[in-house]
C-alpha cells in the first residue's frame, strides 16, 4: 500500500529528495501508522490519511533526530522526545485514528445506560 508517491512528497517538501529518501520516509511512516492503527488502513488508504502521512514523512526528512530547539552559545540542543525514530504528534494520532474509524480517546466514551435498560421501580404502599 502506498500512502503517497515520491512526486507528492517532493511537491509537499518543495525541494529535491532522492528516491531512496522517499522510500525510507514512506516505509517509516507506514510502520508508525501500522503501530498506531494496525491493519485498519485500507488499500487505497481512507480519506484523511494522505495528509497526515505527508506531514510525518516530511518531518522524517527535515528533522530526523527530532530536535526541538538549538542554541549556538553553549551548544544546547533539546529533543522533542527521549525516544528516537518516527513519532506521531497528538494531532496526527487523533487524525489518523479518526480516518480509520477508531475512537479518539476518552471524549468518545459513553457511560450512559443502555437505552433498552429500564430501571426496576419499587412502589411503596402504606399498610
Amino acid at each position: 500500500m502506498a500512502l503517497f508517491t515520491a512526486t507528492e512528497l517532493r511537491a509537499f517538501l518543495q525541494r529535491p529528495v532522492t528516491d531512496e529518501q522517499c522510500t525510507l520516509a514512506l516505509e517509516l511512516t507506514e510502520d508508525a501508522f501500522r503501530g498506531e492503527v494496525g491493519d485498519r488502513m485500507t488499500d487505497p488508504p481512507q480519506p484523511g490519511i494522505k495528509s497526515v502521512a505527508l506531514a510525518v514523512a516530511a518531518r522524517v526528512l527535515t528533522n530526523p533526530s527530532g530536535v526541538r530547539s538549538e542554541q549556538a552559545g553553549g551548544m544546547l540542543v533539546s529533543y522533542a522526545d527521549a525516544q528516537t525514530g518516527v513519532m506521531l504528534s497528538d494531532d496526527e494520532r487523533r487524525r489518523l485514528r479518526r480516518a480509520v474509524g477508531m475512537a479518539a480517546g476518552a471524549g468518545m466514551l459513553d457511560i450512559s445506560p443502555d437505552r433498552d435498560y429500564v430501571a426496576p421501580v419499587d412502589v411503596w404502599r402504606a399498610l
